[in-house]
């Protein structure tokens, strides 16, 4: 059984240009890596038409406790290609460093466990089994994505004992910071009601857009709570107050905004929900008007405990690094907000500086680096994490 090269594997990925919904061939080229080293590769398509997901299940043994890597293989769009300085999908190395779409987030990663599983299993010393969950939905809207494989896993009845993701969560240096939890993430859309009119009358009409504007004070200067242990303070931002009008004499008849909590474990979708309703509830009572509201959830906060888990990845990354990683919940959502629900996880990977960006890169060595400190987890998690 032979090794693999996590920047080869990598840019074999990168050359594959992924943008969710589109595999464009990125699962191939992970069950051609997977298959010689003895994983059993299930393809996992969901949705219809343009919807339609392609995932990916792979596992190698029979027993626990079973070691998972989560990631995925879509990508956001390269936006003006005019403007990088390499083709997006050639993954070109320049000066020490691999550039390409995908290259931060997160291909480089799953290529760099990859790596590590083959060398891990050419030890011949491997106990339980070590299997990857690889989606082509993160970036999209992530319905057909992870939270359908965890289904379709709970279904078959195929437990996941530990999961490590490999999200880039390192901020400066490699494994300055891992991901022990994330907050969550709940959106609101208040519509404010009155009657069109023209500018020069007012008293024929009913303006919704000083009231609206009152509201959004409210909610704006809100303090939801002063953070937890693990998480910083809950967080409301305005994102968007939509009128229509295109016209310059006519008062509107609506007029409609839209903010996000982001929310540590202190709150719940259902109690910021509650929250809402009674503010806008309040604020009717004092100043009247007529109010729609709706809601859009993408996720509850979730906390991986510290513990041995937590503990065996820092220590394996300080082993590699002479680095111990911060443990944070910051950032914006990732799927561990579904795998939490089957099994302790944590994020971890290559440094997140580039991602989403123009000439996204990282460097040659921190690919390689990042490789051995995957080996490195895997060899402590099957000595000390074994069959009950």
């Amino acid at each position: 059984m032979g090794t693999i090269d996590p920047i080869e594997l990598a840019r074999s990925l990168i050359r594959r240009p992924s943008v969710t919904p589109a595999d464009a061939g990125a699962l191939d080229v992970l069950e051609g890596a997977l298959k010689p080293l003895g994983f059993v590769c299930t393809r996992l398509p969901f949705g219809e038409g343009p919807d339609r997901i392609d995932n990916l299940y792979a596992r190698v043994g029979s027993t626990a406790p079973n070691f998972c890597f989560a990631g995925h293989t879509d990508v956001v769009p390269p936006g003006d290609e005019a403007k990088w300085s390499v083709k997006p999908f050639s993954a070109e190395v320049r000066n020490n460093r691999l550039y390409g779409r995908g290259a931060a987030d997160m291909k480089s990663a799953i290529a760099g466990f990859i790596a590590a599983a083959s060398r891990h299993l050419a030890g011949g010393t491997s106990k339980g089994s070590i299997s990857l969950l690889i989606t082509g939905d993160e970036e999209g809207i992530a319905i057909n994505g992870t939270a359908k494989m965890l289904d379709w896993l709970k279904a078959k009845g195929e437990r996941i004992d530990h999961c490590l993701v490999g999200e880039p969560t390192s901020q400066k240096r490699l494994g300055d910071t891992i991901k022990i939890g994330r907050r969550g993430s709940f959106s609101a859309q208040i519509r404010a009601l009155g009657t069109q009119g023209h500018v020069a009358y007012p008293d024929r009409a009913d303006n919704p857009l000083p009231r609206l504007v009152a509201l959004l004070g409210r909610f704006a200067s809100l303090k939801l709570d002063p953070g937890t242990e693990h998480f910083q303070p809950s967080h409301l931002e305005l994102v968007t107050i939509d009128v229509g009008n295109t016209a310059t004499n006519v008062i509107p008849a609506r007029a409609t905004a839209l903010f996000n909590i982001r929310f540590n474990d202190r709150h719940t979708q259902a109690s910021l929900t509650r929250l809402v309703q009674d503010e806008i509830a309040r604020f009717q009572a004092e100043h009247g008007g007529r109010y729609e509201v709706s809601f859009i959830g993408n996720g509850e906060a979730f906390l991986t405990v510290p513990g041995p888990f937590t503990d065996l990845i820092s220590e394996a990354i300080a082993g590699e690094t002479g680095v111990f990683p911060e443990a944070s919940t910051s950032g914006g959502t990732s799927d561990a907000r579904f795998i939490k629900d089957l099994a302790p996880v944590v994020e971890f990977g290559l440094v997140g500086e580039t991602m989403h960006k123009i000439d996204e890169s990282v460097p040659v060595g921190d690919i390689t680096e990042l490789s051995r400190i995957y080996g490195r987890i895997l060899r402590l998690y099957f000595e000390r994490f074994r069959t009950t």
